[in-house]
């Protein structure tokens, strides 16, 4: 354990010190709910890049990533390459959020008031607050237990650490809004590519390229390079994970916010093509870091907690200073994405479940005041829920099935509102029940003792791909049946 508390405590004390006087700064721009929410609309492409890379990265998105790589070799980067191609594509094509960006909505559910109905808008909210929090809900104790294995924190302390982490991160959040969140964003950035890029330098270096590419090749074979071949993935590990990242990029809330904030749909489109390379970097390089790990203890050696392998690799590896330098960037990325998931739930609980009841008879200061609550007591249900959720599958898997809960059924919605003509009310609703009842109940099923065998026969990537198909069919057959029976 090389971590410093006075040189590298002291480099992690002074960025967080930073980001929350300057976030707590900006609050004074904050005159409406829309400044709050969506910046104004004034969100410009650089602005917007380095906002949308900061958020989609966090420790919990690292330890992910790194897990994949330890577990599957260079197999797991395949997500992030399937991300790239995805968000490339959207933004390329503008291909519904063009369409979304100018309607000027504030959220996904709003936009689909207008092609299907209030009460379609509002059970989208519903659906979008679950499955984001079940997402998220997991955030905290990640980060926390990244912090305990890197920095050497006792564990009976990663609850009041990961406390401590959301009190700085609510503060600037609840009273700044997204104006505070862009800006601290944008800081987070630049630590979080300048750590990530020193200290991947560093272990290349120390490790070896060589090193790592035999590791994964004696411990894998060619599976570790090939996923259609490694027989704990295939094809339909593939074919879920971009199906899954697809949606993603087409209804993620933070991701979402970010194309709506911007100043038009030209700004959004030339936002996603030009992050989108991000994505390969952004799992490049904690897969490397996994597979670094891959050199010193093989996955027998951990028993059975591959998820750990990365940030003890650093606190083994990484020297004094530069170690600092690491959590404070992992810090940066993690703030970052708190930040934007808490003002993310928030503002549809806000705009599209209570904003549907009270018709918009409340004052901009009323509004604004209800959107800070909303956005601390979702910090609270995340830091409860956090301490007590088990996993039963990677992290990796348990993100992208959470996620599924509502990007399947409002990836459908937002599809079909955006092309399909015949889409309605009905077709709506049975694509949330359905592609929300899935992903839940094979989450259930884990959890049941009865059901904990069937639902490891099925599989989540299988269960995945159903809940895809399972949602357009119901949107068709529900759409075609309303249409039959008004006739």
């Amino acid at each position: 354990m090389h971590f410093s508390w006075f040189l590298d405590g002291g480099i992690i004390g002074a960025y967080i010190l930073v980001s929350l006087l300057v976030g707590l700064s900006l609050r004074k721009y904050v005159g409406n709910v829309e400044d709050y929410l969506v910046a104004g609309r004034e969100v410009n492409l650089y602005a917007g890049m380095a906002s949308l890379a900061a958020t989609e990265f966090g420790i919990v998105t690292c330890m992910a990533a790194a897990q994949l790589g330890y577990r599957y070799g260079f197999s797991g980067a395949i997500v992030g390459l399937l991300l790239c191609i995805s968000m490339f594509l959207v933004g390329k094509t503008g291909f519904c959020i063009k369409p979304l960006r100018d309607a000027n909505a504030m959220t996904l559910p709003e936009f689909f008031e207008k092609k299907y109905s209030p009460r379609v808008r509002w059970a989208a909210g519903v659906i979008i607050v679950i499955g984001g929090l079940l997402n998220t809900g997991i955030f905290l104790r990640t980060g926390g237990e990244f912090l305990v294995a890197v920095v050497g924190i006792n564990a009976s302390y990663l609850e009041i650490t990961m406390t401590i982490l959301l009190i700085v991160v609510g503060l600037y959040t609840v009273l700044g809004g997204m104006i505070s969140v862009l800006v601290t964003d944008f800081l987070q950035f630049i630590l979080m590519s300048t750590g990530m890029i020193i200290v991947t330098i560093y272990i290349i270096c120390t490790v070896g390229w060589g090193n790592i590419v035999n590791a994964v090749s004696e411990t894998y074979g060619a599976a570790g390079f090939n996923p259609f071949i490694n027989e704990k993935l295939g094809w339909q590990y593939v074919a879920y994970t971009f199906l899954t990242v697809s949606a993603t990029v087409l209804t993620w809330q933070t991701m979402i916010a970010r194309v709506l904030s911007s100043k038009d749909s030209t700004v959004a489109k030339k936002m996603y093509t030009k992050t989108s390379f991000f994505y390969v970097v952004r799992s490049l390089i904690p897969v490397t870091w996994g597979l670094a790990a891959l050199t010193i203890w093989k996955p027998e050696a951990l028993g059975g907690s591959p998820i750990t392998a990365m940030p003890k690799f650093l606190s083994t590896v990484i020297p004094t200073g530069l170690i600092g330098i690491v959590v404070a960037a992992m810090l940066a990325a993690d703030m970052s994405t708190d930040s934007s998931y808490l003002l993310g739930w928030a503002s549809v609980i806000y705009n599209d479940i209570i904003g549907v009841l009270h018709k918009e008879t409340w004052s901009e200061k009323r509004k604004v005041l209800v959107n800070k609550l909303l956005v601390a007591a979702i910090g609270l249900f995340l830091l409860f829920y956090g301490l007590w959720y088990p996993l039963k599958s990677d992290l990796w898997v348990y993100m992208t099935l959470t996620a599924s809960i509502y990007s399947v059924s409002v990836s459908t919605l937002l599809i079909a509102a955006c092309y399909w003509k015949k889409a309605n009310t009905w077709g709506a609703y049975a694509a949330i029940v359905v592609g929300a009842a899935t992903p839940l109940l094979f989450l259930i099923m884990q959890q049941i003792p009865a059901t904990m065998e069937l639902a490891k026969r099925i599989g989540p990537y299988y269960s995945g791909i159903l809940a895809f198909v399972f949602a357009w069919l119901a949107m068709i057959i529900g759409s075609n049946l309303k249409i039959i029976l008004k006739k």
